[in-house]
Parts: structure tokens; C-alpha cells; sequence
């Protein structure tokens, strides 16, 4: 099957009440309450659509059949809003990745290292923000304090990739990394429904919630409780917000990932075909912020625009 019609099938299964999906080799799923979508996708059709506020969501080490049709709400979202259906990652483990989807390159790096032992001296999309006075701002689950450099309990370092780039220092990263807080009064909702939303908003779950230490069933209710807050807010509901849903990297033998894009503007039950990367990422987030000069491998990356309308 192709992955439209695939996803269809399972989705069909699940919307529909029954307990499990289709005969599709992919494990069954039990519908429950958080599985109800909300309509955040096709509503606003238009030629040039305008995206002021970009949210990048990243999950953890999970190859695409094990999300889609196993991460009900997740599948369920696929559904209703976009999905780069060849989208795979950039390298098999988790720092490089964060590394190209905010920079457009893996910086040689082929193994987790802290802060310390491996920083960044290059330009990032962070850089790149600011360089356009654009607001940013890095939200991070279980992050002990403000720019934390090391990893402590549930938050890793590694999975916070403002922290490895020296040219943002020190001032600049205790303003803008900042602890994700809670769904009703925490940093990122207070930013989502306040004024002065940030250009680009980078959110990392904790190890547990981010699928890495816990299952996709926790996975997957983390983000349904998450995504349904965020199309609820002020930022959203004007209709110049873009949301990514992707996964670090899939598996040593399955680089394809599951990567869910959710805007008024993206026609629900959109499926690209075409392969993407966490450079394609890069390069879209760039260039719906209206930012022109493109930075390493995200320059030759297919971009999601088009496809996606954005």
C-alpha cells in the first residue's frame, strides 16, 4: 500500500470507534478519548499564505511503522492535517539530528557529547532570527533551569540544541531557553496566547514524555494533550501558525520517520510522496519566517512549502 491509502485505512478504522486497525501489518490500536482530533487543518485555503510563528515538536527514536497506526492520536492527526509520508533522518543518534534540522548540518558529529565537549561555532536558525529581529525562544519539559547545559533527571542536553551553539552565549541563552512549564500557565502557553508570540518556538518533551525512556502510548497522549492546547490558542486560531511533529531518528535500519504538519492553511489528509530530511526542516522554517540566505545542506533539501502549503 501506498502511505496515503494506508493511512486512510487506519484512520478509518480508528475514527470509526472500532478497537483496532485494519489488516495492514501494523499493530492495533484501542480508541480512546484523547484520539478526538481537533479540524486545525484546511481552513483557511489560500494563494499566499502567510506563516509568522512556526512550533518545531521533536519525539525520540521511533521509525515510522512504529508511530503511524501504534500513536493513535499521532495517526489520527496524520489524518486530519499533513504528513511527509518519505521523510527520514540525518544520522543514528539524536545530537546530529537536532544539530541539522536547526542549522542544515550535522557539524561531522557522529555521536552524542555535552555542550562542553562538542559546541558549535556556526550560524543556526537561531542566529539567523535574531540577526532578522525575529523573537525565538527554545522550550524544554523538565529542564532544570534556564539554559541548562547539563543533563539532569529527565531533561537531556543533548536534546536541546540552542545550548551547543557558541554564537547565541551565554545572556542570549538564559533569555531565550527557558523551561517548558505546564498546558495551562506554563512559558510556552503564556507566549501562544499573549502578544508577541515567538517567529520560531522549539519544544522538547522530557526522556519519558518524548518516547524515549516510555512507550508511544505515553508518547502519543503527551502530544494529543499538547497539540489540542496549542490549536486552542490566540496564536493558532489567527491563522498564521505552522506546526512540525518529527522524530529525532528513526532506527539503525530505518531512517524513515514519521513527520505530521499542522496549519490552517495544509489541506487535511495532505500525503507527500516526496523525500524529505531534517534539512528539509531547516530550509522550510527558514524560508516561511521570511528568511532568504539558506545555511549548509538545507540550501539542496526539498522544503515542505509546496507540498504542504505553507
Amino acid at each position: 500500500m501506498r502511505t496515503a491509502a494506508l493511512l486512510a485505512a487506519i484512520c478509518l478504522a480508528l475514527l470509526a470507534g472500532g478497537t483496532t486497525a485494519p489488516s495492514t501489518g501494523l499493530a492495533g490500536t484501542t480508541v480512546k478519548p484523547h484520539l478526538l482530533v481537533p479540524h486545525a487543518c484546511g481552513r483557511t485555503p489560500h494563494k499566499r499564505p502567510q506563516i509568522r510563528h512556526v512550533i518545531v515538536i521533536v519525539l525520540e527514536n521511533k521509525p515510522f511503522p512504529q508511530v503511524l497506526g501504534h500513536a493513535g492520536f499521532i495517526t489520527a492527526l496524520a489524518h486530519r492535517c499533513g504528513l511527509a509520508g518519505d521523510y527520514h533522518h540525518n544520522a543514528r543518534v539524536s545530537l546530529p539530528n537536532y544539530l541539522a534540522m536547526t542549522s542544515g548540518s550535522t557539524h561531522g558529529l557522529r555521536q552524542n557529547c555535552t555542550p562542553k565537549q562538542c559546541s558549535v561555532g556556526g550560524p543556526s536558525i537561531f542566529t539567523q532570527l535574531a540577526r532578522h529581529h525575529k523573537k525565538w525562544r527554545v522550550y524544554q519539559e523538565s529542564m532544570p533551569g534556564r539554559c541548562a547545559r547539563t543533563s539532569s533527571g529527565l531533561y537531556a542536553a543533548r536534546h536541546n540544541p540552542a545550548v551547543y551553539y557558541r554564537r547565541i552565549g551565554e545572556r542570549r541563552c538564559r533569555r531565550h531557553v527557558v523551561p517548558l512549564g505546564s498546558r495551562r500557565s506554563g512559558a510556552l502557553r503564556s507566549a501562544l496566547d499573549h502578544r508577541g508570540t515567538p517567529a520560531y518556538m522549539f519544544v522538547t518533551p522530557n526522556l519519558c514524555h518524548d518516547m524515549h525512556d516510555c512507550g508511544v502510548a505515553v508518547g502519543d497522549l503527551w502530544v494529543s494533550a499538547w497539540v489540542r492546547m496549542i490549536v486552542k490558542t490566540r496564536a493558532y486560531r489567527a491563522g498564521h501558525t505552522a506546526l512540525f511533529l518529527t522524530f529525532d531518528e528513526g532506527s539503525d535500519r530505518n531512517s524513515h520517520i514519521a513527520t505530521v504538519v499542522v496549519s490552517p492553511f495544509t489541506p487535511a489528509g495532505k500525503v507527500s510522496q516526496k523525500r524529505h530530511s531534517h534539512f528539509s526542516l531547516m530550509r522550510t522554517t527558514a524560508n516561511v519566517l521570511g528568511i532568504r540566505r539558506c545555511l549548509g545542506k538545507a540550501c539542496s533539501a526539498r522544503g515542505l512549502s509546496k507540498a504542504f502549503r505553507l
